[in-house]
C-alpha cells in the first residue's frame, strides 16, 4: 500500500492532506523521511507523523451532520469558534468533514475518518451534486435563472458550472429558491447570488448526491447505511446531470 493511501485508510486525514504532509516532511517510515508513492509493508513498517506512529487500526466511521449556523466545518479553527467536531462528541473516533460548509451556511456535510472515501467524494470529475434551499433579496426575473443555469463570473475571473434550478418562488421582497451545484468553491452560491444583485439571506444545504436532510434534525446526525456507503463509494455518476445512480 502506498504511503499516502495508508494515512488516509487509517483515519488520520485524506489522502492530499496525506500528499502535503509527506512534503513537508512531516511523515517517515522506518524514521527515514517519507516520498510520495512510497509502498510500505503494514504488517512491518512503522510510520510516524511528526513523530508519533500512526496504525491503521480505527474503526471506520460515516456519518451525516446537520450542521447549524455558527460552527466552522473544520477540525479546529484559530479564532476559537464552534467546530462540527464539537457536534460529534459522542463518537470515539477522530473523524473529520468532507468538504466545507461555511460558518452562516446550515446544511448538510459528511463526517468520515476514511481518506479513501473522503478522496472519492471531493474529487472533481466526480460531479457529487449539492442542492441548497437560499432566500435571497429582491426578487428573480427568468434572464437571471437563465444566467444562473448557464454559470456566473465571480472572483472576478471564474466562470462558474451550469446550475440545476429545482424550485423558485417570488415574494414581495424576497424569493426562495433551490439550486444544484457540483462545484465547491468558497461561498459559491453566495457569491453568485452577489452578482445578480440579490444577496443570500439565509442559506441550507438540503442534498448531497443522493443523500436528503429529511428528519434530521438541526445538530444531529446519522449514520450512514451500509447500502449508503456502498454506493457513495462506488459513485456511478451520470455526467450529464451529475447525480449519483
Amino acid at each position: 500500500m502506498r504511503i499516502q493511501k495508508y494515512l488516509s485508510a487509517a483515519g488520520f486525514c485524506s489522502r492530499r492532506k496525506a500528499e502535503e504532509l509527506i512534503k513537508e516532511n512531516r511523515v517517515k517510515i522506518n524514521n527515514l523521511p517519507a516520498s510520495i508513492g512510497d509502498v510500505i509493508d503494514e504488517k512491518n513498517d512503522k510510520i510516524f507523523v511528526d513523530g508519533k506512529p500512526i496504525k491503521n487500526t480505527a474503526k471506520q466511521i460515516y456519518l451525516l451532520l446537520y450542521k447549524p449556523k455558527g460552527y466552522v466545518s473544520t477540525s479546529s479553527d484559530p479564532e476559537g469558534r464552534k467546530t462540527v467536531l464539537d457536534l460529534v462528541t459522542d463518537i470515539k473516533e477522530r473523524v473529520y468533514p468532507v468538504g466545507r460548509l461555511d460558518y452562516d451556511t446550515e446544511g448538510l456535510i459528511i463526517m468520515t475518518n476514511d481518506g479513501e472515501f473522503t478522496n472519492i467524494l471531493t474529487h472533481p470529475s466526480h460531479l457529487v451534486e449539492k442542492v441548497y434551499k437560499a432566500k435571497c433579496s429582491g426578487n428573480i426575473t427568468n434572464e437571471k435563472l437563465i444566467q444562473l443555469q448557464d454559470g456566473i463570473v465571480i472572483d472576478d475571473e471564474y466562470m462558474t458550472g451550469k446550475a440545476n434550478i429545482y424550485y423558485v418562488q417570488n415574494y414581495k421582497d424576497y424569493f426562495e429558491i433551490e439550486i444544484g451545484i457540483k462545484e465547491g468553491r468558497n461561498r459559491q452560491i453566495r457569491k453568485m447570488f452577489a452578482e445578480l444583485k440579490n444577496p443570500v439571506l439565509t442559506l441550507k444545504r438540503i442534498k448531497i448526491g443522493f443523500l436528503t436532510i429529511d428528519k434530521l434534525k438541526r445538530g444531529k446526525h446519522r449514520a450512514l447505511t451500509k447500502k449508503e456507503i456502498e454506493k457513495l463509494k462506488k459513485l456511478d455518476v451520470n455526467k450529464e446531470n451529475g447525480n449519483i445512480l
